[in-house]
């Protein structure tokens, strides 16, 4: 099902979309970073279909690809709102447009504060919530919104944590929830936490201690939201995107345990693009679990071959500015010859990368010639979409049949 997108987004996409792409605009010529269109479509209906047999929202992250284009879909196909990390990110959102912003983060920055004031004031319609854990970043937020009124009540959410930011205690987020409370700038809309930095890599994670922390998320939920007021609206949200599985079973229990007016919001983001290295390995369906929606990669690097200095070594033109290397090398996939036929990338191992050249390994009798290029898939699609202005989208054939642009 397709949900029509808020008329100011629409307006201003529109004006996206006729703006030229300027040569200063990395993204087209080599190397260059695309998205399959029959990925994207198949991801967005895929997550769409689980949450909406779940009985929970989604409020993908936005900073993956910090692309209005991207997000206007994700809303399209149902999503409650958009995530941003950072009050600088969801300025860039806000300039679109979007109507529903959810910082997962603490916002302590006083001009920040202010301007989201200013927001707020102006456009009764606009929605931001954003996370607090401590009695000294409420009372940062009540200072500024009592100087610079809303209007309104910020709605905040108590985040707890036990590796990153969040209260570590439940004693510590009843008592900043209390906090919170007796401001006349705030409203406690909820709690939030994010399973997805414990244990480290996800790939080696463990789902226990993932389980037993959203279990602990959502007692604490239950146990906040009995306490709100009649009819208001209480949210517990977490979920990146290898655990949400676990988010969604541990905070919903089947919906015997969720408190009439709780609202359970997942925020993963990298599902849209999926990868070829850490999501491909680490996601629901990779792991097994029954009734996990099925992701495929989007995000394919093309760079030239354009030296074979010595047997055995192919240099091409994409290095770490075109490439995140944070959570494994890019993945040969395909050869283009110069004559335009496709071959698997066999025999071929990317084995480092400098600022502008990705060293390929080859095995003994491996053809590769320069001008030939070279199709790549990307471990962490959060650290390749920084790198570029604008994204062309492909059909099967590799025709461009549209592009996005990123605002990092």
């Amino acid at each position: 099902m397709t949900h029509p997108l808020p008329p100011l987004v629409a307006e201003r996409l529109r004006a996206l979309r006729e703006r030229p792409a300027e040569p200063t605009d990395k993204g087209f010529g080599y190397p260059m970073l695309t998205l399959r269109e029959s990925a994207l479509a198949g991801n967005l209906a895929a997550m769409a279909a689980y949450c909406a047999a779940a009985g929970v929202e989604l409020a993908p992250h936005g900073k993956t690809a910090m692309s209005p284009e991207l997000a206007a879909r994700q809303l399209a196909s149902g999503a409650w709102g958009i995530t941003v990390a950072t009050i600088g990110q969801l300025r860039a959102y806000r300039a679109f447009g979007f109507p529903r912003l959810l910082l997962a983060n603490e916002l302590v920055d006083e001009a920040g504060i202010a301007w989201l004031a200013g927001e707020l004031a102006a456009d009764p319609g606009f929605s931001a919530y954003c996370y607090v854990d401590s009695a000294e970043g409420v009372a940062i937020l009540d200072r500024v919104l009592t100087a610079r009124p809303a209007g309104r009540r910020l709605p905040v959410l108590v985040e707890i944590g036990l590796d990153r930011t969040g209260c570590r205690t439940d004693e510590q987020a009843h008592a900043v929830a209390k906090a919170a409370a007796a401001t006349s700038t705030l409203t406690v809309a909820g709690v939030a936490g994010y399973e997805g930095s414990i244990g480290g890599d996800p790939r080696k994670q463990a789902p226990g201690p993932v389980t037993s922390f959203c279990r602990r998320l959502g007692s604490l939920a239950r146990t906040m939201a009995d306490a709100r007021p009649d009819g208001t609206e209480f949210i517990v949200t977490a979920g990146g995107s290898v655990y949400f599985d676990v988010v969604t079973r541990e905070l919903t229990a089947g919906g015997s345990r969720v408190p009439a007016g709780m609202t359970v919001v997942l925020r993963s983001g990298g599902y849209l693009f999926h990868d070829h290295g850490i999501y491909r390995g680490a996601t629901p369906a990779a792991r097994g679990v029954a009734g996990a929606p099925e992701f495929r990669p989007a995000l394919e690097l093309w760079a030239q071959v354009v030296s074979r200095p010595e047997p055995g070594l192919a240099l091409l033109s994409a290095g770490r500015r075109d490439a995140g290397f944070d959570a494994g090398l890019p993945v040969p996939l395909r050869v283009r010859s110069r004559d335009g036929s496709l071959r698997p990338a066999i025999g071929v191992r990317a084995v480092r990368l400098d600022d502008q050249h990705c060293y390929l390994q080859l095995a003994d009798g491996t053809e590769l010639e320069p001008g030939e290029t070279v199709c790549f898939g990307v471990s962490h699609p959060c650290t390749a979409f920084d790198k570029w202005r604008v994204i062309p989208v492909v059909d099967g054939d590799y025709r461009v049949v549209d592009a996005i642009h990123t605002f990092f």
